[in-house]
């Protein structure tokens, strides 16, 4: 079971994550916070897998409670889930340590995926942000991805997680397991040395797998 704190200064926003949440088999909310100090205090208290953190919250941020989270030992995961569609603060929330950048009207399905990605050490960027930040990444790097030896499936699915799109949307449109697609991933990661997808979705905008 994935042990989750949400961590947002508005009721309405922790209810409906929660109940989205819960929905599902392998996650429990097990603590919420209505500020950044509180999500620091509730994280060590409760040690969950993951949290998912607001950006701006009455006194501490977001951003400076995810610095003090992942530098716990054993640190909880923190994905970082807001309205504010920046990319200095994606760069902020990643350089402070999270786990995870989304998008509050990314939708259900990605925000129970970014916390499954977050609780198994992965990362997962909202795709609107994934594909302007990663177009940038790509600039004047078109020969970064060559020399590789995945199969002609790995090169779909690495382009699929370069258009942002989830382990089970992928698996829907190639027809195959979510299963399948996980073990795909790991070989991709495993052959060009990607820690993430987000580093996976970098490298197929380098070797113009998406445009």
């Amino acid at each position: 079971m994935i042990g989750v704190v949400l961590a947002d200064d508005h009721e309405m926003v922790r209810a409906g994550f929660r109940m989205v949440l819960e929905a599902e088999g392998d996650i429990s909310v097990i603590g919420i916070a209505g500020s950044g100090q509180d999500a620091v205090g509730v994280a060590k208290r409760l040690r969950p897998e993951v949290v998912l953190m607001d950006i701006r919250m009455p006194g501490m941020d977001g951003l400076e409670a995810t610095r003090l989270i992942t530098a716990m030992p054993e640190a909880p995961r923190v994905v970082v889930v807001t309205t504010f569609d920046t990319d200095e603060y994606l760069r902020t929330a990643l350089q402070a340590g999270a786990s995870g950048f989304m998008l509050k009207d990314a939708g259900p399905r990605l925000l129970v995926e970014a916390v499954r990605a977050a609780a198994v050490g992965d990362a997962l960027v909202s795709p609107s942000i994934t594909v302007r930040l990663l177009g940038e990444l790509a600039a004047g790097q078109s020969g970064a991805g060559a020399g590789h030896d995945l199969s002609d499936r790995e090169l779909e699915i690495a382009a699929a997680i370069a258009r942002g799109r989830t382990n089970e949307e992928i698996a829907a449109d190639l027809f195959i397991s979510l299963s399948t697609v996980k073990t795909h991933a790991r070989s991709i990661s495993g052959k060009i040395g990607a820690r993430n997808r987000v580093e996976i979705a970098a490298w197929a905008w380098r070797a113009r797998l998406v445009r």
